[in-house]
């Protein structure tokens, strides 16, 4: 029985290191991606944004499944195993996790210092570095834009009912064109207020300015304007007062993003297109669009500086490297699963220098607030862990394994009493 004793005892022990490897694989820390991020004592993560990112793994875990640390960026991929829309988180340390997004629900906002993704329509704050989800007060929302500070949200409320309904004389009950309303809302402390920003049928963008003291809004006055896509762009003060100054953008022209205000606070940035305007363009036609950067005078409204030449395929600025825009650019395909979503800045002559490149088949990207404002770009090009799974997938791969090894070691032994007893019988015949 000695060697029965013996394999008793390592197939026990194979059983208790898979389990090791299972428990301890959520905190696991290594250079290969697996790495959670470290916090300093003043609450900020260094970090830089990689120059290129990849696919994730389908069994990549998620954040909520296992947290990593403040993003470097987030890009949005159907290549997962969700086979949709997914956020996929990519840490400061260069740790892949899944962002999964309800069917509909659309894409969210990154916060500033990159520790929490701001869901739209239910208002749900994620904390990337604890997986932890909770409910605001503010649902049915669309963020647009994070106050310098992280602490504030310009958030657009449809006020649209959402079912027409008819009385006994078949006059209609509801309206589904009533104005939407733009708040300043705190997601950490549930507070809300509205802004005076005139009346808008529909808001498209927003952006704070470098100090926070002002509002630049984007959208349709009303409904007609809105089927046109005809837009007006109003810049207030967020403490009261009402607008500053307003002006008609028409439909060649929109807010380049919530980055649109230039660093030194005197310049707010236009996206304006040459190309078939109007709701009638065909798909072809608006992806042939050439874009350029124009500006505006943030005190008077009026423009001001020449135009850059931005090019093609071009979505938004998300921030600025000096004076240089860094602007993200989505290709255009047929099919959107071929699109790619790179970020690149521009310099004054319409040359353009890829920064950022995101894998085949994504269709959005974000950086925080933190790493712009730092222009922190050229990090290393991290790949997923392929051992950065949820538990599941280790017990999933540990069960099988620990029945074949008991399988084997049950035969074994059942074999070895069978020559035993055939031994024993020999000698008790001689």
């Amino acid at each position: 029985m000695g060697e029965i004793g013996r394999r008793l005892r390592r197939a026990a022990a194979a059983g208790v290191a898979l389990g090791l490897v299972a428990v301890s694989a959520p905190a696991a820390t290594a250079a290969n991606g697996t790495v959670t991020g470290r916090t300093t004592a003043s609450g900020s993560t260094a970090g830089v944004v990689p120059t290129r990112v990849h696919d994730p793994w389908l069994w990549q875990a998620t954040v909520g499944q296992r947290p990593a640390g403040p993003a470097a960026l987030v890009f949005f991929t159907d290549r997962t195993r969700y086979f949709e829309s997914t956020g996929v988180l990519v840490d400061r340390n260069g740790a892949y996790r899944l962002i999964p997004i309800p069917i509909g629900e659309g894409h969210g906002l990154l916060s500033p210092d990159g520790r929490h993704y701001l869901r739209p329509y239910s208002g749900e704050l994620l904390d990337l570095t604890t997986g932890r989800q909770r409910r605001t007060r503010s649902t049915g929302v669309y963020p647009m834009a994070w106050a310098p500070d992280g602490q504030h949200v310009l958030i657009t409320r449809n006020n649209d009912d959402d079912v027409i309904t008819y009385g006994p004389d078949n006059q209609q009950l509801n309206d589904p064109e009533k104005p939407d309303d733009l708040l300043v809302v705190d997601p950490f402390r549930d507070t809300e207020r509205t802004l005076d920003v005139g009346t808008f049928a529909s808001h498209t963008a927003a952006a704070w300015s470098p100090g926070g003291d002002l509002v630049a809004v984007t959208g349709s006055p009303d409904v007609p304007a809105q089927l046109a896509e005809h837009g007006r762009l109003v810049v207030v003060d967020p403490a009261g007062g009402g607008p500053r100054w307003q002006v008609d953008l028409g439909d060649r022209r929109k807010l380049a993003g919530p980055a649109a205000w230039h660093p030194d606070g005197r310049r707010l940035a236009l996206l304006a297109f040459d190309g078939c305007a109007g709701p009638r363009c065909t798909s072809e036609e608006a992806a042939a669009r050439t874009w350029r950067i124009e500006f505006l005078d943030t005190a008077t409204g009026r423009a001001v500086g020449r135009a850059l030449p931005a090019g093609t395929s071009v979505s938004e600025v998300i921030g600025w490297r000096g004076d240089d825009p860094v602007l993200r650019y989505v290709s255009a395909t047929e099919q959107d699963t071929d699109r790619q979503a790179v970020l690149a800045a521009l310099s004054p002559d319409g040359g353009r220098e890829v920064l950022v490149t995101t894998p085949v088949g994504s269709t959005d990207l974000m950086v925080p607030g933190d790493l712009l404002t730092r222009a922190a770009f050229g990090g290393p090009e991290p790949r997923p862990s392929p051992f950065a799974a949820p538990l599941w997938v280790y017990l999933t791969l540990a069960v099988p394994l620990l029945l074949a090894t008991a399988f084997v070691v049950r035969r074994r032994r059942a074999a070895f009493l069978v020559r035993r007893l055939t031994r024993d019988d020999r000698r008790e015949r001689d």
